[in-house]
């Protein structure tokens, strides 16, 4: 019987292992060549880009001061290291960005996380453009939004235009609204 269940417990460690290593959880996953993929973008997005991975401070207001300025659409995912859908859905964005980042703005906004943390989390899942990082939820709130993830649409002037509250299910639905609220009109 000791055996059985020692045997059990092996088994489940080893799920529990190879699970949390697989991409469609998010952390670990390999990330395109951003170097490659936004080579040659806008000026305004190429300075954005060499941001890459950073925590920029400011919060809301810079982060809504940022996108305004761009003069391009802009995709906001708000995040937190610590929130399992966001974990699972960043490939989603590393995805994307490199796909649409000539065209599209991306930036991230980390709420209610540690700097720490969120550092630790960028190290191992690079995205080629910065987040801005808050103690507190106020940008969040301003989307209306409960809590992360969520992700913001802006027009190429800095008007919100949709917020998709939650975590994508996949990389096409993701695609979809980059398409029809960044893309369409742009």
């Amino acid at each position: 019987m000791t055996l059985a269940l020692a045997l059990l417990a092996g088994l489940a460690t080893a799920a529990l292992v190879v699970g949390c290593g697989s991409s469609a959880g998010g952390g670990g996953a390999t990330h395109p060549d951003y170097a490659k993929a936004l080579k040659g973008a806008p000026a305004p997005l190429a300075q954005l880009y060499d941001e890459a991975n950073q925590l920029l401070p400011g919060g809301k207001d810079a982060l809504e001061k940022r996108v305004a300025s761009l003069g391009h659409p802009a995709v906001v995912n708000v995040w937190a290291s610590w929130c399992g859908p966001c974990r699972y859905e960043f490939p989603m964005f590393q995805q994307a960005s490199a796909k649409w980042g000539k065209r599209v703005a991306f930036l991230g906004a980390d709420s209610e996380d540690s700097e720490k943390e969120a550092e630790k989390w960028l190290a191992g899942n690079p995205v080629p453009y910065p987040s801005y990082y808050e103690n507190g939820f106020s940008y969040a709130a301003s989307l209306k939004a409960t809590g992360p993830p969520d992700t913001a649409f802006y027009d190429k002037s800095g008007k919100l235009v949709y917020v998709h509250l939650g975590q994508y299910a996949n990389a096409s639905d993701l695609e979809a609204d980059i398409r029809q609220y960044a893309l369409e009109g742009a």
